[in-house]
């Protein structure tokens, strides 16, 4: 879905896939509506082949990106590992949390931010006199 993803947009169909945008020929086949165009399920989708050589046999469309993204957020807690993942918007990486020490780093990193918020929010009070 990264490279040929299709989504619906106030009803109608949008690609924002990488492989769907940078190639004109495989973007008319996606929507000429003799490709074959399935709902977006990421376990069917993740079993798909993705072709080099060739258009897709299949692709796969969302409601919305929205959805799409809420079902890969679900399906990715159905994976079994031992580790998790965070999104780090410092760096804008993906860190694992493998461990004691990573775990402690990303709540020290929020509770960093949230006491910056809160001294935000103290500062406004005190200006705005409440």
């Amino acid at each position: 879905t990264i490279e040929f993803g299709l989504c619906k947009q106030d009803g109608q169909l949008r690609a924002y896939g990488a492989g769907l945008l940078s190639s004109i020929g495989e973007l008319r086949h996606a929507l000429s509506g003799a490709a074959c165009v399935r709902m977006f399920d990421p376990k069917t989708t993740c079993r798909q082949e993705c072709l080099i050589t060739t258009f897709q046999d299949v692709y796969f469309v969302s409601e919305s990106f929205e959805e799409a993204k809420e079902k890969m957020r679900e399906f990715a807690k159905s994976i079994k590992r031992p580790f998790s993942v965070y999104y780090n918007p410092y760096t804008q990486s993906v860190d694992l949390l493998k461990d004691t020490r990573g775990i402690e780093d990303v709540v020290q990193d929020l509770r960093n931010d949230l006491n910056t918020v809160c001294d935000a929010l103290g500062k406004m009070n005190t200006y705005m006199g409440i």
